[in-house]
């Protein structure tokens, strides 16, 4: 069985959750229902969990359940982020991607603008060859199984083909059930049926998937 893509999940994998970018688009959605919707800080924040959990996206949600049909008003509101917290690679994911033998894809379910500038902050940008965004879905984002059969038919690649690099465990099960590799990034100890590979960072899922392909690489994960 021969990897042909490595399709990197891209917020809280491509860097560490500890950063706390992700914090800022929480806080920015809580905000878009306090203002749009007039909904207290309490009842945004607990909407905002309940609909990113039921439906893969909190736009989801308020599409199903406000009427929210400004999508790229929204969009653009919740990205307005201070990107300064990402720290750009020391090198060591760079040279683990660069020898990745793989296609390298983004597979998110953000807008590609914020891919390009995330991805431009961290330094990463060249190597990847297309970002899939939630507009490359037709807001169907994962886990929906139509954002995995969209990739697969872009890049006209069987589920066998690909390696997944994920933070959000949710999104393991489709990836599995169309044959994908799946690595996990996750705290240690942490457990999921669908991973085939669980690790703390993504650079320590790189350079396992390297050892699955035969090119071993020996950085320091």
């Amino acid at each position: 069985m021969t990897l042909r893509f490595a399709l990197y999940d891209l917020d809280n994998t491509l860097y560490a959750d500890s950063s706390g970018l992700m914090e800022q688009i929480n806080d920015r959605i809580g905000l878009f229902f306090q203002e749009h919707l007039h909904f207290d800080a309490a009842e945004a924040q607990r909407l905002r969990q309940s609909y990113y959990e039921q439906y893969g996206t909190t736009l989801a949600g308020l599409q199903k359940h406000h009427g929210v049909v400004e999508t790229e008003d929204y969009l653009n509101f919740i990205h307005q982020l201070t990107l300064d917290v990402l720290l750009p690679d020391d090198g060591s994911l760079h040279v683990a991607l660069q020898a990745l033998p793989l296609q390298k894809i983004i597979f998110t379910n953000s807008p590609r603008e914020h891919a390009v500038r995330v991805l431009n902050q961290l330094g990463l940008h060249a190597h990847f060859e297309q970002i899939f965004d939630i507009r490359a879905f037709e807001f169907l984002a994962k886990p929906d199984l139509n954002a995995y059969h969209t990739v697969l038919r872009a890049l006209n690649a069987q589920g066998h083909e690909c390696v997944l690099f994920e933070d959000t465990m949710a999104n393991l099960a489709p990836a599995k059930s169309l044959g994908m590799t799946t690595v996990l990034i996750a705290p240690e100890g942490a457990q999921h049926p669908f991973a085939d590979i669980i690790v703390p960072n993504v650079l320590a899922g790189t350079l396992a998937i390297h050892e699955r392909c035969g090119v071993p690489l020996k950085i320091a994960a």
